[in-house]
């Protein structure tokens, strides 16, 4: 193969970088931004601005894609070590590190752009929201709280895009993000219970590798508790009406379930509790608040 067809991307390698990144997991923080930014758009001036939302649709996925192939670049090494992680593309040669980094590269280009497309002050700020993406993989090596860094990398989506919307501070929006920081860092607690004896053996740091499963599982709790009280704060903050709390209701409902399938001593179903019932969790939140500002009166 000629040195410039090899330069050009083949499908293949885009279907296994779609695959390193995890890109449909988007659907954990989108609904949250969308739910920030309506609600912004709801207060401002009761209408829909499309062309703004798309720029935080592709502001949100451009850093999380970043943030990912971060991820895999960094641990890949770690990856290779443990039975679980070693047929990540990084590992199996499926995606090379040149081209992860290429990836990274332009995702991050495309978050800039939109950052700079929305407003001046989400271009000054959006250095400050790559900062814990970088760091959150190497937190595993320094802290045995790594999910902390990442519930702050997590909270900047809505706290962003609020800021997008109408380019101002909202200490309402930093209500909506810290719940949604805490309950990502939450259920990171239970998914890093996989882990335990393969981090213990890297000497990679962890709740659950450093105080144990059953220790990773009440923290998951009370990250969850603490996440409904932040989210019944917000709803009171924003004056929500009847299908915000309804929403809420949901939310409850699914954490109780979510907890009583993934105990301490029981573990088969951690990834339905991971994946299944927190992608359910932000989709059905963001439904319930949609609906409640159409009927409050957001103009489509």
């Amino acid at each position: 193969m000629s040195s410039a067809a090899a330069a050009v991307p083949q499908p293949g390698r885009t279907k296994a970088f779609m695959r390193l990144v995890m890109i449909e997991h988007s659907v954990f923080a989108l609904p949250f931004a969308y739910t920030a930014a309506l609600t912004a758009m709801f207060l401002m001036d009761g209408n829909i601005h499309w062309g703004r939302l798309l720029l935080v649709t592709i502001a949100m996925v451009g850093l999380r894609t970043f943030a990912m192939a971060c991820n895999r670049i960094i641990d890949r090494e770690i990856d290779a070590r443990n039975p679980r992680t070693a047929n990540r593309e990084m590992v199996t040669g499926a995606v090379s590190v040149r081209s992860a980094w290429t990836g990274a590269g332009v995702a991050l280009v495309v978050f800039l752009g939109a950052a700079a497309a929305l407003n001046p002050l989400c271009l000054a700020l959006a250095p400050i929201a790559v900062i814990p993406m970088v760091v959150y993989p190497y937190g595993k090596r320094f802290t045995n709280f790594p999910q902390a860094i990442l519930g702050i990398a997590q909270a900047m989506g809505p706290i962003g895009a609020w800021l997008a919307i109408t380019g101002s501070w909202s200490w309402d929006a930093v209500l909506l993000g810290l719940a949604v920081g805490i309950w990502i860092g939450g259920f990171d607690l239970i998914y890093a219970c996989q882990d335990v004896e393969a981090d213990r053996g890297e000497g990679v740091k962890s709740v659950p590798a450093r105080f144990g499963i059953p220790a990773a599982i009440y923290g998951a709790r009370t990250c969850h508790a603490i996440t409904m009280a932040l989210l019944v704060w917000y709803a009171l903050a924003t004056d929500g009406g009847f299908f915000l709390w309804l929403g809420l209701l949901i939310v409850a409902a699914a954490f109780l379930y979510e907890h009583q399938i993934v105990k301490p001593h029981d573990l088969s179903r951690l990834n339905r509790a991971f994946f299944q019932v927190n992608g359910f969790i932000g989709i059905a939140l963001f439904v319930c608040a949609l609906l409640d500002l159409l009927v409050r009166g957001l103009t489509v």
